[in-house]
C-alpha cells in the first residue's frame, strides 16, 4: 500500500479527486514495484475512473426513482413464452436508441412485467452514464397540478421532466387525460420530441391511444409526436406476478 501524507490527501479531496487518493492508497506494492513510472501512473488513474465511474452510475441508479431497482434486461423470465425477441431486447440494452432519439413502448396486460421492463431498461440507461427517471402516469399528473398554479410552476414542471434523457412513463393512459393534463402532455413531449427518449409502459394498444387521448386536435398533436419515431414491444399475457408467487412458494 502507498503511503500518503495527511495534508496532501486534504489537498486531493479539497480539488474533488477523492477516487484518485483512494486508488492510491490501496495500490499494491507489490504489483507495482520496478513498473515504470508512467505505468503506475496509469494503472492508478484507471483504478480512480472506475470507482469515479462506478459511483456516478450508483448515483444516477439511486436519483432515477426505479421501482424496481434490482431490475435486469440481462435476468428476464420466459422470455420465449412471453413472445418476447430476444433479439431487440438485446438491442435496447446497448442504449444506441437513445442515441438515435427514439421512444420505446411496453404494451401487454394487467401483470405482464411492464413496470419491470421500464424499470430495466432506464437502469440501463443509468449504467451508460444516461441520466434516467421513472414516474407513473398519475404521479406525473399530481405533480403537474400541485405546480401549475404556483408562479413559475408551469414552466418549472415542464423544465424538469424534458430534461431527462430517458423518461419512463408507467400506467400510461390508464386514465383518460382531463384538458389540463392533455395540455401538459403535449408541450411536454414537443419539448423531448427529436431530442430524448420517452418510454411508455401501457396496458393500451396504439389503436386506442387517440380515443383515450381525446380523440380531438390535442389527441392527434401528442400521437404524432410518439408513433414515427417508436419501437413497439408487446410483454404478452403472462402475469409475472402470479409467477414470482410461485416460485416464491
Amino acid at each position: 500500500m502507498t503511503r500518503i501524507d495527511g495534508e496532501s490527501k486534504r489537498k486531493l479531496r479539497e480539488m474533488g479527486v477523492t477516487s484518485l487518493v483512494d486508488a492510491l492508497e490501496t495500490q499494491d506494492d507489490t504489483l507495482t514495484l520496478g513498473m515504470p513510472f508512467e505505468e503506475r501512473i496509469k494503472l492508478l488513474v484507471d483504478d480512480a475512473h472506475a470507482t469515479f465511474t462506478h459511483a456516478k452510475v450508483e448515483g444516477l441508479i439511486r436519483r432515477a426513482g426505479l421501482r424496481y431497482p434490482n431490475a435486469d434486461l440481462r435476468k428476464l423470465d420466459l422470455i420465449e413464452q412471453r413472445g418476447l425477441d430476444r433479439g431487440i431486447i438485446a438491442q435496447l440494452g446497448t442504449c444506441t436508441f437513445i442515441e438515435r432519439r427514439q421512444n420505446v413502448v411496453f404494451q401487454g396486460f394487467t401483470g405482464s412485467g411492464k413496470s419491470y421492463l421500464g424499470s430495466a431498461l432506464a437502469k440501463q440507461a443509468c449504467q451508460h452514464r444516461y441520466r434516467a427517471h421513472y414516474i407513473r402516469m398519475p404521479d406525473l399528473e399530481e405533480a403537474w397540478a400541485a405546480g401549475r398554479d404556483k408562479p413559475g410552476g408551469k414552466e418549472k414542471f415542464l423544465r424538469k421532466y424534458a430534461a431527462f434523457t430517458l423518461l419512463v412513463i408507467d400506467e400510461w393512459l390508464l386514465d383518460p387525460p382531463d384538458d389540463n393534463t392533455r395540455s401538459m402532455l403535449l408541450e411536454l413531449l414537443e419539448r423531448r420530441y427529436d431530442t430524448t427518449s420517452t418510454v411508455f409502459c401501457t396496458q393500451y394498444a396504439k389503436k386506442d391511444w387517440h380515443q383515450r387521448l381525446g380523440s380531438g386536435v390535442h389527441a392527434d398533436a401528442i400521437m404524432d409526436r410518439i408513433v414515427h419515431r417508436t419501437i413497439w414491444i408487446e410483454t404478452g399475457g403472462t402475469n409475472m406476478r402470479e409467477h414470482a408467487a410461485d416460485n416464491a412458494a
